[in-house]
């Protein structure tokens, strides 16, 4: 059994290193046509980990001109997942464009 501090820094390292490649314990989809510069790894929660919980949690980003989330919109999943996803999409960057948007995107949790 891997220690906390192990698990984090190989998925750290896998994310660092699979740069646009989502970990084995997440799946970050966004499916617009405005790109994604920065995808920050949700922190799979330690209540989760426990319970061996998987899922999909839906949100919907509402994504400033110069490529800032402004809000974030939970629209499904369990609700030990949401705010770690909702967290993590928060901090994400998208290309600018000449205005708001909204982009829809999907995180998938798996237990490893």
């Amino acid at each position: 059994m891997r220690s906390p501090t192990a698990s984090l820094l190989l998925v750290l390292s896998i994310s660092l290193t699979c740069v646009g490649i989502p970990s084995s314990a997440q799946e970050l989809k966004s499916d617009s046509d405005r790109k994604v510069v920065s995808r920050v790894m949700p922190s799979y929660p330690e209540m989760a980990r426990t319970m061996h919980l998987a899922g999909v949690v839906k949100v919907e980003a509402t994504v400033a001109s110069n490529g800032t989330v402004k809000s974030v919109s939970v629209k499904g999943g369990h609700p030990i997942l949401v705010q770690a996803a909702a967290n993590a999409v928060a901090k994400w960057k998208w290309a600018p464009a000449a205005h708001e948007t909204k982009e829809p995107v999907e995180v998938r949790f798996q237990p490893e």
